[in-house]
């Protein structure tokens, strides 16, 4: 179990290096999305101290400037419930409230980003 956790993030930084190389296109991408929320995931799983989750979830939240963007945010946020497992749901919708920041759509797993503008 924590090799498949490690190796997950390995692969989220590495993602991350990408996204933010010199030559990264301007597009959000699943690294910026889940390299800004990646400080928010012991929050999220458990008790543990929201820390610099808040900065990402700004950063994040300034990052998804178009629909475009929103939409990625929204199915790379969907994709993140499965990735990894045991985010609480609860704190997950609450967090941009919890932040100060407000979103157009509700962070779940059931959320149509289709719908999202």
């Amino acid at each position: 179990m924590a090799a498949g956790m490690l190796m997950k993030l390995a692969c989220v930084v590495m993602a991350c290096m990408v996204v933010f190389a010199p030559h990264a296109a301007e597009a959000l991408t699943c690294g910026q999305v889940t390299g800004n929320l990646l400080p928010c995931l012991s929050y999220l799983r458990s008790n543990g101290p929201l820390g610099g989750c808040c900065n990402g979830v700004r950063a994040l939240n300034n990052a998804a400037r178009t629909p475009a963007d929103r939409k990625v945010a929204c199915g790379c946020l969907k994709n993140a419930y499965s990735s990894f497992p045991g985010i609480n749901q609860g704190k997950a919708s609450s967090l941009p409230s919890t932040c100060g920041v407000n979103i157009p759509y509700k962070i779940s797993p059931s959320t149509n980003c289709n719908k999202i503008n």
